[in-house]
């Protein structure tokens, strides 16, 4: 072993204070069949052939490698178990993804399995998780779609001269160039994948040991994977309600964006974001649609801005049935669409009614879908009552060596930017020496409502609950964005609402924006709420004019005040 390659593996070896038998097969008799016995043991035909207590490592590049990744310590200290990769995520959802493309690009030998469930319907997905195929994006596109028709509307006051004939909407077309788009982003995750050398395997994981897993494909076909870590980003799926004819009948979002033929009159059962967000497209279309509430609206977030954007649905055509729960669902007429009779009862009494719909839409919650990936043959914790998944604030459950992120996480924003990010950061801690842990407070979204409904910070319910109402201080304002005043429309219904902190120099602890444009209102907002901010410095910010979120800068009346908040001018 005398080439310049075997020295520097000598070299590496007096650094790490190893002794190491060397075998010079240039210099000993027979040294020409002792690398023919190599060839056919390893299939290294070059030297340095190096080995470490029995375990074959490789060349000169392979035991750098194996040094740089930690591999060769773990083989001098007799720690002989060599994992087939250095990290396994489980799920290709957009957290599974930024994980496992930030750790390859740190050097990592990385694999994804990610497996769609097909649902009772049947349908299934490509690569890339809910929110791509299933979730936030055909969701936006199909409630810009219903902005587009009320834009049309609007369009004949600002002098745009159109058929005087109704104009009407086609869903196989909308349908069609949604999930056009969603394919070229499906391909486009696995190119990406491909190029930063991501092992990508469409097959369901189970754990079966600590550091080994089982990957079933769709064909049944089972293969066996170990990895020194592991990260779950294995998200959720619609929960059913357990009633007659529920999955037989019934559909849920995983569903209803890829739906061949137009819903039309629909019963939406659930008052979650994704059921106002769906009820809210469904009827800018201008379906026939009703909305079935157990309780209240947006359960989670501030109860003043639910209750102002159901009202205003509400106002715009959508039928709220409240305080009832479905308790069977029939099938009269099958079709596309077929007709559905409901049952539902009063949670206030032994009231039952009855109602026909073309179809019904349940987003009554999710569910993490942690129960059958093998999680008690690893010994990771969950509870019990909701399938999360506690962890530490660096994302870390009770096994040392297994991570979790996203939707799953018990206690956690179920957004898909706070999975993006904690799974960078996460892969960059692991595998970068890095020390930045996600930031889980103050965490800007938006609720896709007709009119849209943003937030960051505290609901105004927890703000009191934390503090003492005695000790913040309200500011709110209804407002009409210009756009609204030549089509004459939602005259002051739009509403905004800050939550201030009095002992802590009036620092806004909840923002609140119900109007046009919202998530692009909260993402500047809540930069400014990251950094501290005041309603002192709000009011010394000057305002962009004419705009919606110049709102802010312009607050003086209270709520305590009682004073009146109607806009009136520009």
């Amino acid at each position: 072993m005398t080439t310049t390659l075997a020295s520097e593996v000598k070299d590496l070896f007096k650094e790490l204070n190893v002794n190491c038998n060397v075998v010079e097969l240039d210099l000993i008799e027979d040294g020409s069949n002792y690398q023919e016995l190599l060839l056919e043991m390893t299939g290294q035909k070059t030297v340095p052939n190096v080995f470490i207590n029995k375990t074959h490592v490789g060349g000169c590049d392979k035991t750098m490698k194996a040094h740089k990744d930690g591999v060769l310590q773990q083989l001098l200290c007799g720690e002989n178990e060599v994992y087939d990769y250095d990290l396994i995520v489980i799920g290709g959802g957009s957290g599974g993804l930024a994980c496992s493309k930030e750790a390859a690009l740190l050097g990592k030998k990385v694999m994804v399995l990610d497996y769609v469930v097909p649902t009772p319907k049947g349908n299934t997905w490509g690569l890339g998780g809910t929110c791509v195929n299933v979730g936030c994006i055909p969701k936006k596109l199909m409630h810009q779609t219903a902005l587009l028709g009320t834009s049309i509307q609007d369009a004949r006051k600002f002098g745009w001269e159109l058929p005087e004939e109704t104009v009407k909407h086609n869903w196989e077309t909308m349908k069609t160039a949604v999930n056009n788009y969603i394919g070229s982003l499906n391909w486009g995750y696995r190119v990406a994948l491909r190029d930063k050398n991501v092992n990508y395997v469409n097959s369901y994981a189970e754990f079966i040991e600590s550091h080994k897993i089982k990957a079933t494909n769709k064909r049944g076909k089972e293969t066996f994977h170990t990895a020194a870590k592991f990260i779950l980003a294995t998200g959720e799926r619609p929960r059913y309600l357990g009633i007659t004819g529920d999955k037989e009948y019934c559909i849920t979002s995983d569903d209803l964006f890829s739906l061949p033929h137009c819903p039309g009159k629909t019963l939406v059962i659930g008052a979650s974001y994704v059921a106002l967000e769906c009820g809210g497209f469904l009827a800018g279309l201008g379906l026939d649609v009703t909305v079935m509430v157990r309780s209240i609206l947006l359960r989670g977030f501030d109860q003043d801005m639910a209750n102002r954007a159901g009202k205003h649905m509400e106002e715009h055509g959508v039928k709220f049935l409240r305080k009832y729960v479905p308790i069977k669902v029939e099938e009269l007429e099958a079709g596309t669409p077929g007709r559905l009779k409901v049952t539902a009862k009063s949670t206030e009494g032994d009231e039952t009614i009855e109602g026909e719909y073309n179809t019904v839409l349940i987003a009554v919650g999710r569910d993490a879908c942690t129960g059958k990936i093998g999680l008690d043959q690893a010994g990771v914790k969950v509870n019990p009552k909701n399938g999360k998944i506690p962890v530490n604030d660096e994302e870390q459950t009770n096994v040392p060596h297994i991570y979790a992120i996203g939707d799953i996480l018990e206690g956690k924003w179920e957004l898909t930017p706070v999975a993006i990010q904690a799974g960078k950061l996460l892969a960059r801690r692991l595998y970068a020496g890095a020390s930045l842990k996600c930031d889980y407070v103050n965490v800007p979204t938006t609720v896709f409502t007709p009119l849209e409904y943003g937030a960051c910070g505290l609901s105004e319910e927890k703000a009191m609950e934390l503090y003492g109402q005695d000790n913040l201080e309200v500011y709110h304002s209804l407002f009409w964005p210009l756009e609204f005043t030549v089509p004459n429309r939602d005259n002051n219904k739009c509403y905004s609402k800050i939550i201030c902190n009095k002992l802590d120099n009036g620092r806004v602890i909840g923002f609140h924006y119900l109007g046009p444009n919202a998530g692009e209102v909260m993402q500047g907002y809540g930069v400014a709420m990251k950094c501290g901010l005041t309603k002192e410095q709000l009011d010394n910010t000057i305002g962009i004019h004419p705009t919606c979120a110049e709102i802010f800068t312009t607050m003086e009346v209270t709520k305590s005040s009682g004073g009146d908040i109607t806009q009136t001018g520009c």
